[in-house]
């Protein structure tokens, strides 16, 4: 199935997001913040989802990031 099916996808293209668009794993429900970071990584804070590295994962479950939604705020 592609993920573009589901609600909140950004078909794996982070790219398009605004710098500010916090993201959901859609298997362990962590919010990726770009205010916040991510402290397991070493990510700063202020760093866009599309800013993060390649192999960047899920800091809970390992996935990895096109198995992130968009959240709606």
């Amino acid at each position: 199935m592609n993920d573009s099916f589901f609600a909140g996808a950004f078909g794996s293209d982070a790219s398009k997001l605004p710098p500010q668009t916090r993201l959901e794993c859609k298997i362990c429900w962590y919010a990726y913040d770009p205010a916040v970071g991510d402290e397991v990584w070493q990510i700063p804070p202020g760093t866009a989802f599309s800013e993060l590295p390649d192999h960047w994962s899920c800091p809970e479950c390992d996935s990895k990031k096109q198995d992130f939604l968009v959240l709606d705020d």
